[in-house]
């Protein structure tokens, strides 16, 4: 009976891993979303405010008007964000961080296991013959 317990409180844990995980990643991609939207609606008032109001009209760098470099500068930005959310969160998301933590629990084990033969080695404990030879 306890087994089943237990199997079911770790089911518990994992299904709760697993909806705290998609939520997070509905999360982003909302924060996406949202930052494309904003993007298109500040890359059409860039557009209008230099090609229809004619605000910074006579600023350009190397040729070309300013708010070409705005938006691709922009752009770049809202690039990066993409690719964070679709494939680095992949190749570096919650699996990832599962097994670079069990990698350094073993690495950190392993130098336990290694300090502990090292001290028996270098200190061992006295064996029960001589406590006996002494007693007597």
């Amino acid at each position: 009976m306890a087994s089943a317990e237990k199997k079911t409180h770790r089911t518990d844990i994992e299904q709760r891993e697993l909806f705290e995980n998609a939520q997070r990643r509905i999360k982003q991609k909302k924060r996406l979303t949202t930052h494309f939207v904003i993007f298109i609606a500040g890359s059409i008032l860039f557009i209008i405010l230099n090609v229809v109001l004619d605000f910074g009209k006579e600023f350009q760098l190397f040729g070309t008007d300013w708010f070409v470099w705005a938006i691709l500068l922009w752009f770049f930005f809202f690039l990066i964000h993409a690719i964070n959310v679709f494939f680095v969160n992949k190749l570096m998301g919650k699996e990832w961080e599962n097994k670079q933590l069990e990698r350094l629990v073993a690495k950190q084990k392993d130098k336990i296991l290694k300090l502990q033969q090292q001290v028996e080695k270098e200190h061992p404990l006295p064996t029960s013959t001589s406590n006996s030879s002494l007693n007597a």
